[in-house]
């Protein structure tokens, strides 16, 4: 059988792949394997050859009997750099779009024919060396897509009614096939254990490189690296809306959506080109009316305009924020986090409070088995018969409170085997039977103490819920276990997500107010704020409450919403920014959310916050770089007190001043 690589080499699909994903040249389908690596940077490329030409031509110059050489090589650099901005620009004339790109390109060829074609071909290379910049760094956001697509095989082995394996691409497959993943192959499919186990390494999904059992039941997505056994999957989304799907569909809005700022730019290009060039021309026609100056020459107002029009474009002003964004964009994707847009960044940014749902954020949704008391002075069976009963009774259950038994007990070695007969569940209430013990069997009976308090004398009652009520005001669950009559009340926490404290302390200390959201009774959600650090909380919350609470929260101030389930969609689509934990999220809270923390990595939110500040601050600084750029060299050059080559340089060095800038975003 051919090896996924070589499968995705073979299949049309990389076509769909390489027009929808905007790939590089080098996986072009229309290459061959030799010629790729000259595709790697191409525009980077052409444009350093451009300017090796430009400084040979510039130095031949200077002798006039290689002026005929030096003309040659300004040929090759127009050709290099400009070519491919007249054919652009020409594009852009065709759809009746007149923009920066325009405005640079007249510029550039207009030079040559004042004679300054130098100068024209410096501000050519200068401008590709900067269109380049903002290639890579759009081609450093745009690989998170790449990398997530190459997850999945583009093929599946579909087992039909007959039992037989047949290869299908993954688009022809729909949701309730049964598909085979064999041992060392990727689960091409989000789909449901049917049969068979095996340990998947999910750590392109999670960022975990511990394998992860799935046996019977459990829900594998594609992506998912089948180390053992093998498996068969009845699949539960197609590959449009697979794990994988949904991830490149946010990276994909990361892209396109555009902070206020960058669209006002956006916006104003084209207008700004205009006025730009109808400026240029009027100061090129009316300029020696007013004063001593000729028409042409180094002196002579088309000089002055065509210097002008290069000074005043605001090529650095509009590059400056999607290379900022961008960067940002591409850094935190590299890191798990997933934004819809450097718009989600700015709105953390306004964020002066952050809301928390409590279990699956704050806490791992896993409750832990803190201890055994024993109720009433006549008890006469002791915590390990208790333990073993509870372990016998839960073992196959999947309620929380089970795993957690079952967890607690597997640390033991002293448990004595319990037999049970007569088992029954009652869904929501809990689990009775009868047990197999050395003196003799007995009724047991464990779960909610509601229900199981129906099964014991009355005078224990009150002991007993004194009991309960001093655990959960100390902000514990409780579970109640009966046998024969012999009453044992399990304690239970819900287990704090690691680093949480340390993260919220961090939060803190930026002056924002954090408050905890959850469903939860009021003394067990008091524990947990507590424990993590939080100091106001709202409790017994329904999803309508929570969204109620959220409206409240917008109505004062902007805020931040992180959450995970299904409940948490509703508030986190109302929220300033929403956040959503992508590893346990349900689907409904990631579409609805603007961040998606795809690593469940909670602990990086500083770290984001950290991001957004600074994304904001350089933003900042490359407006004010490039707005100080244009009027140092436009004004300047409107009264001829610089030459053209120089107007290129300050021009062209705003705008790779700012690139740079932004660049370090990347860290």
């Amino acid at each position: 059988m051919n090896t996924y690589s070589e499968t995705v080499e073979k299949t049309p699909q990389i076509f769909d792949e390489f027009f929808e994903l905007g790939k590089q040249d080098t996986v072009s389908p229309f290459l061959t394997p030799s010629s790729r690596p000259w595709g790697a940077n191409l525009t980077l490329k052409a444009a350093l050859v451009a300017a090796f030409f430009l400084c040979i031509a510039f130095a031949f110059s200077f002798s006039p009997q290689m002026m005929p050489l030096s003309n040659l090589l300004l040929v090759f650099v127009y050709f290099l750099a400009g070519i491919p901005a007249l054919i652009e620009s020409i594009e852009d004339l065709a759809s009746f779009e007149i923009n920066i790109d325009i405005l640079m390109t007249l510029a550039a060829f207009s030079s040559v024919m004042i004679g300054s074609g130098m100068e024209g071909a410096l501000l050519l290379v200068l401008f590709a060396l900067s269109g380049s910049m903002e290639d890579a760094v759009t081609s450093q956001a745009k690989r998170a897509i790449s990398s997530l697509h190459k997850l999945a095989p583009s093929k599946a082995f579909v087992i039909d009614d007959s039992g037989t394996l047949l290869e299908k691409s993954v688009k022809d497959i729909h949701v309730g096939t049964h598909i085979l993943v064999k041992a060392g192959e990727i689960v091409p499919l989000d789909g449901k254990v049917i049969k068979g186990a095996s340990s998947v390494n999910l750590v392109h999904l999670t960022g975990e490189n511990m394998p992860v059992t799935k046996i019977l039941g459990d829900t594998v997505p594609a992506g998912g690296h089948n180390l053992e056994g093998t498996l068969t999957l009845e699949v539960e989304n197609t590959s449009a809306n697979s794990t994988i799907a949904r991830i490149v569909q946010l990276v994909t809005q990361a892209q396109e959506a555009k902070p206020a700022l960058q669209r006002w730019f956006d916006t104003l290009s084209q207008s700004y080109a205009m006025t730009i060039i109808a400026l240029s021309a009027l100061v090129t026609a009316l300029l020696p009316i007013f004063i001593d100056i000729p028409y042409l020459g180094t002196e002579g107002s088309l000089y002055r305009g065509l210097t002008f029009l290069i000074a005043a474009s605001p090529c650095a002003l509009i590059i400056a924020i999607p290379i900022a964004y961008l960067s940002a964009i591409s850094s935190c994707a590299s890191r798990g986090i997933l934004l819809k847009g450097g718009i989600a960044l700015d709105a953390l940014a306004s964020c002066k409070a952050i809301a928390f749902d409590k279990t699956g954020t704050l806490t791992l949704g896993d409750l832990e088995l803190l201890g055994i008391d024993v109720i009433g002075d006549k008890n006469h069976l002791d915590e390990k018969t208790a333990l073993s009963v509870a372990n016998a009774l839960e073992i196959n259950a999947v309620h929380p409170i089970a795993k957690a038994i079952t967890k607690y007990s597997s640390a033991r070695d002293d448990l004595a085997k319990v037999t049970l007969e007569d088992f029954k569940s009652i869904p929501g209430y809990g689990l009775q039977a009868l047990a197999s013990l050395k003196d003799g069997q007995a009724n047991v009976y464990i779960g909610n103490p509601e229900y199981v308090l129906k099964s014991i004398k009355t005078e224990d009652v009150e002991i007993l819920n004194a009991a309960i009520e001093s655990i959960k005001n100390h902000g514990e669950l409780v579970a109640l276990l009966s046998i024969d009559q012999n009453l044992f009340l399990f304690r239970f926490k819900d287990i704090i997500r690691p680093l949480i404290k340390e993260t919220v302390a961090a939060v803190k200390k930026r002056g924002l107010n954090l408050i905890m959201l959850t469903g939860d009774d009021k003394n067990n959600a008091s524990q947990i704020a507590k424990d993590v650090g939080i100091d106001e909380f709202h409790a017994n919350l329904k999803p309508e409450d929570k969204l109620q609470a959220i409206a409240e929260l917008s109505a004062k101030e902007k805020f931040a919403m992180i959450g995970d389930g299904v409940n948490d969609a509703p508030a986190l689509a109302r929220a300033t920014v929403g956040i959503c934990m992508g590893k346990v999220g349900s689907t409904s809270a990631i579409e609805a959310a603007d961040i998606v923390l795809l690593h469940d990595n909670i602990e990086m939110l500083d770290w984001l916050l950290a991001k957004a500040y600074k994304t904001q601050n350089v933003v900042r600084q490359n407006v004010l770089l490039a707005t100080f750029a244009i009027i140092a060299a436009s004004i300047p050059a409107l009264a001829g007190f610089i030459p053209l080559w120089l107007a290129v340089v300050l021009h062209e060095g705003g705008t790779v001043l700012v690139g740079l800038n932004a660049l370090r975003l990347l860290k």
